[in-house]
């Protein structure tokens, strides 16, 4: 039995998910912010990758918004907020590097 991943029609929101095995632990939370240029679009879908690879459950979205985007201190794009957390911004990390923040 492996992860279930569903992914909206808009690719803003994945759920990434193994009931079975992590009941009573919530998703968390991943923001991908930035205005749509390519880095945002390449980091979006490098996350996803990751959330699919490690068996995440997590909620992926992406956020354009820039009065939201700057609530998170961001002032350089993209950026990555796990609940809440900015992890990085203004740069393009690795899937290894992306990997790495996510697993700890």
């Amino acid at each position: 039995m492996g992860t279930k991943t569903r992914i909206d029609a808009s690719w803003s929101l994945v759920i990434s998910s193994d009931c079975e095995t992590r009941k009573g632990t919530p998703p968390m939370l991943l923001e991908i912010l930035g205005s749509g240029c390519a880095k945002c679009k390449t980091l979006h879908q490098s996350v996803l990758q990751v959330v699919d690879r490690l068996g995440l459950s997590a909620e992926v979205r992406k956020v354009e918004d820039m009065a939201e985007i700057m609530s998170h201190g961001v002032l350089s794009t993209p950026a990555l907020v796990r609940d809440g957390k900015v992890l990085f911004a203004g740069k393009l990390p690795s899937t290894q590097e992306i990997e790495r923040l996510l697993a700890s």
